[in-house]
């Protein structure tokens, strides 16, 4: 209380100011419309400023659940796009619909490790067993390819990344069907090689490249890259320069595409061996 009023002693001139000056604005301001309009407008100014930063600081910090749900309502609608187109063709049908059934199933995940500068590299998804994931399930990103499921446990599992020398996609031109095998070099995490196309074929710089959809594990029509080079290996082959769609240094989110006809079309071609 004894330093309260030592404060006040020694500073009662400029307290005194303040009260006083404060009065004079206040009477200002309210027996004077321009005045009044003037400090209104400012004030709004001020607290439109603060609100407007206040809302990007708190869309920032709701990112993480923003990212969450925009993935989960891109599952959804991948499987709606699914049980809502037959074939090639654009034609609605409901569930009561048993000759055209769901082929593909989505299950979005987070990724919580990923490599890209190995010759083998792979990637480590927050759901398993528990969540329906399975060994040779693709996945996929927004942008296209990312690799096929080669371990799980029960909350977890691994994928083996298209970035890996060890594993063959089979791929198409998308604008005439010629398709062959697509595999990454091991040197730059931005492009892949596709072999085995005829050197007969027309290509150019800029032609779209897509799964083919002859496995069991990738559906047809999922975005690879485009042609970025090519040139002819052996005189028969091309030696295409894929530029992939899929950014692996920038990876969160995934697809993991369950096939649902996966048993019978095995089953059926593994009778075929047989015969």
């Amino acid at each position: 209380m004894r330093n309260l009023i030592r404060f006040i002693l020694s500073y009662h001139f400029f307290i005194l100011f303040l009260i006083l000056e404060t009065l004079s604005l206040t009477l200002a301001f309210q027996h004077n419309n321009y005045q009044k309009a003037k400090f209104v407008n400012l004030s709004q100014g001020v607290t439109g400023f603060f609100y407007s930063k206040t809302a990007i600081l708190n869309d920032y910090l709701s990112l993480r659940k923003t990212n969450q749900q925009l993935a989960a309502e891109n599952t959804k609608l991948n499987n709606i796009l699914q049980r809502a187109y037959r074939s090639d063709e654009i034609f609605f049908y409901g569930e009561y619909d048993t000759a055209y059934q769901q082929h593909y199933f989505y299950t979005s995940a987070r990724i919580i490790n990923n490599s890209v500068n190995k010759q083998n590299n792979y990637l480590t998804l927050n759901k398993g067993i528990e969540a329906g994931i399975k060994l040779e399930m693709a996945v996929v990103s927004p942008e296209g390819i990312v690799g096929v499921v080669n371990g799980v446990s029960k909350r977890f599992s691994t994928v083996i990344s298209l970035l890996n020398t060890d594993l063959r996609i089979s791929a198409k031109i998308q604008k005439n069907n010629y398709f062959g095998s697509l595999s990454w070099d091991g040197k730059d995490y931005r492009e892949a090689i596709l072999y085995e196309i005829p050197h007969h074929v027309l290509i150019s710089k800029g032609d779209t490249i897509i799964t083919s959809g002859f496995s069991t594990i990738y559906p047809e029509g999922v975005l690879i890259g485009i042609i970025k080079d090519f040139e002819v290996i052996g005189g028969n082959f091309y030696e295409i320069i894929v530029q992939l769609s899929t950014d692996f240094k920038n990876l969160t989110y995934v697809n993991v595409v369950s096939n649902l006809r996966k048993e019978e079309q095995i089953e059926l071609e593994e009778q075929l061996e047989y015969d």
